[in-house]
């Protein structure tokens, strides 16, 4: 998203002025304010480098200042989603990828999809269906939030795609239906029509090919053939990921607890969270913690490369990858030493990163996994207003 962008002030200032021109000549004065207020937020857009000419969004329907958005360099769509994914099987996949590459993996009612990192760089949203299921398959590398969505709202099925913007360095979305437009790290429709309404999220994971194989050798992978030219493998933000670099078009100072782009998990309550740092949990391997009155644990698993260190997502460094349960169904785990990505209880049951009783007494059973996100402390900092508690290292 970084780059130059054409901005249209002198057209958008001239078709909203003509648009209050229209309102005319009524008498109240709520009315002239409630316009005078438009043209200023729409022209904060415009200051922006954001043309809204081209689009059919309510502006005047918004929950957020829309000073705060920002063109992150292309326009609409310029990111293209994919709309109509193709799929290959696990074992085209790993001949095609190297093993630590993170593919982001969605379990539907009854089948398995993963989604490589190396396409998703590049279009940041992935339209598909699962079992039944609309998903939005999302990923903002600024923020470095992979996120998954059912695209269901109020009865319809809506596409999703980039507006070319952002705020607070995060993608913004936008859907066919409404043209509203929509915060990728909270799923939270922000301006226009559906203003206010939130996105369902849907559980995802992060591992690397060679865990995909192991633990989902049935999965289906989104293919390198999606009708697009792009370097899949390579990665167009090198170095982005250093921890204490500063983000790009990130307005104001960022929380300074931890490096603005230190990898952390998250367990959200509204605007509260408890934050787990991933190199706490990768220190620790089994970390218990307690978040809004529940014991969890988090577990890490090596294995897994960022997709925003080197030139090629293969040749950068092992960050790992963790995945949060409840505590009370996993009970006392510890490592394998031996064996990545595989934790054993007090019983010999062996449960893998996904969360599976892969053998022992309780082959078969899952524990259950807990609803959080992994990202860049920044952006999770700069979207939560409540109580942020960080989990400390265990004394």
């Amino acid at each position: 998203m970084i780059g130059p962008r054409r901005s249209l002030l002198a057209a958008v200032l001239a078709a909203v002025l003509a648009a209050v021109a229209l309102t005319g000549c009524g008498d109240a004065a709520d009315g002239r304010d409630s316009a005078a207020a438009e043209v200023g937020e729409v022209a904060a857009l415009a200051r922006n480098g954001i043309d809204t000419g081209g689009w059919a969004t309510d502006f005047g329907r918004a929950i957020v200042p829309l000073a705060e958005i920002r063109s992150g360099g292309p326009g609409k769509d310029g990111i293209p989603p994919i709309d109509d994914p193709r799929f290959t099987g696990v074992a085209e996949a790993v001949r095609a990828l190297p093993d630590n590459e993170p593919v982001l993996v969605v379990e539907g009612a009854e089948s398995v999809r993963a989604y490589p990192h190396r396409v998703l760089v590049w279009h940041e949203i992935v339209n598909d269906e699962l079992d039944g299921v609309p998903l939005a398959v999302t990923y903002c590398p600024l923020c470095n939030t992979a996120v998954v969505f059912d695209r269901r709202v109020r009865d319809r099925t809506l596409r999703f795609g980039t507006t070319g913007a952002l705020r607070r360095s995060d993608l913004v979305m936008w859907d066919d239906g409404t043209e509203s437009w929509w915060q990728q790290i909270t799923g939270e429709a922000i301006v226009g029509e559906l203003a206010g309404e939130r996105l369902r999220q849907v559980p995802a994971l992060t591992i690397g090919v060679g865990e995909l194989a192991r633990s989902f050798p049935d999965a289906q992978v989104l293919s390198q053939d999606t009708g697009f030219d792009r370097d899949y493998g390579a990665n167009p933000y090198v170095g982005y990921d250093d921890p204490a670099s500063e983000p790009f078009l990130l307005d104001g100072e960022t929380d300074r607890r931890l490096q603005p782009k230190q990898r952390v998990l998250a367990v959200r309550k509204g605007r509260d969270a408890v934050v787990v740092p991933l190199d706490l949990a990768r220190d620790e391997r089994v970390l218990e913690f307690t978040a809004f009155g529940r014991d969890l644990v988090a577990l890490w698993s090596p294995g897994v490369a960022s997709a925003l260190d080197q030139e090629r997502i293969g040749d950068s460094r092992d960050i790992g990858t963790a995945a949060i349960y409840d505590a009370s169904t996993a009970g006392a785990l510890r490592p394998v030493p031996s064996r990545a990505g595989r934790f054993v209880a007090a019983d010999g049951t062996v449960w893998d990163i996904a969360g599976r009783a892969i053998s022992g007494p309780r082959r078969g059973a899952r524990l259950e996994r807990i609803a959080h996100d992994q990202q860049f402390w920044f952006a999770l900092a700069a979207f939560l207003t409540g109580d942020v508690r960080i989990v400390s290292p265990p004394a």
